[in-house]
């Protein structure tokens, strides 16, 4: 078991993946507000990336896996022009965000939503071309079965291209994301959100996840291969690429 499985939204108590379903729904109506000001708008640059690197394989159809309120599934859709986008998910108050979201940017029929268990997917073996997660695998009860899943939904040859938040490395960024991450972050998620517990567990399972070449031996260990990574913004994010 990796670290980020043990820690839970709202105690030890209870099962992860519905304690998270129940986080994800008590902060959706301010999700975006604060991933783009915690950011300062970098997480749009991180969706891009991950993006752009799907662009020379001109994907048909895409998983979009913990799509939230569905910003990374628009960008896909937008950039890449793809038949389907499907964004995936347990959490329906997100989800009932990105679907207002997509019904205003008029992509109705290229972007459909549907609530999901990462772990057991009702979707049959090799029936996207690519998947794709933004900062929702560390989120994970199990990082293993839930990549394995993944792997299974791509088809052979397909592309698996995620971002997710990590923590810097190197004097003199590490202390001070630290010092962000365990200050203003917590406290001004605490205030917009009305949730006191969600963003501390944000910044907990962050610490806590596999990263760079980690992460690379986890993702061939589910079946992928030719897997890289790539730091973002002084490695406050991590960007991973991996073919089936």
């Amino acid at each position: 078991m990796y670290g980020q499985e043990r820690i839970k939204p709202y105690g030890k108590d209870g099962d992860k993946r519905e304690q998270v379903e129940e986080m994800f729904d008590n902060i959706a109506p301010t999700y975006d507000k604060l991933n783009h000001r915690l950011s300062w708008n970098i997480d749009k640059r991180w969706r891009r990336r991950a993006v752009d690197e799907l662009k020379q394989y001109d994907p048909a159809t895409i998983l979009d896996v913990a799509t939230g309120t569905g910003d990374f599934a628009l960008q896909l859709a937008e950039t890449l022009h793809p038949q389907e986008v499907v964004g995936a998910d347990i959490s329906e108050g997100m989800m009932a965000i990105g679907r207002q979201k997509v019904s205003a940017a008029g992509l109705d029929e290229i972007i459909r939503f549907q609530k999901e268990d990462c772990f057991q997917m009702s979707f049959p073996d090799g029936s996207f071309d690519a998947v794709t997660a933004a900062f929702g695998i560390r989120n994970f009860s199990d990082l293993d079965g839930g990549l394995c899943e993944m792997c299974r939904v791509l088809k052979p040859g397909g592309h698996l291209s995620v971002v997710e938040l990590t923590t810097p490395r190197s004097f003199p960024m590490r202390q001070l994301f630290w010092l962000y991450s365990h200050t203003i972050l917590p406290i001004y998620g605490k205030l917009v959100s009305k949730d006191k517990s969600a963003y501390r567990y944000l910044t907990a399972t962050m610490e806590a996840f596999p990263q760079g070449e980690q992460m690379v031996g986890i993702l061939k260990k589910a079946g992928f291969s030719e897997a890289c990574f790539h730091r973002l913004t002084f490695g406050i994010c991590t960007h991973y690429f991996a073919t089936k």
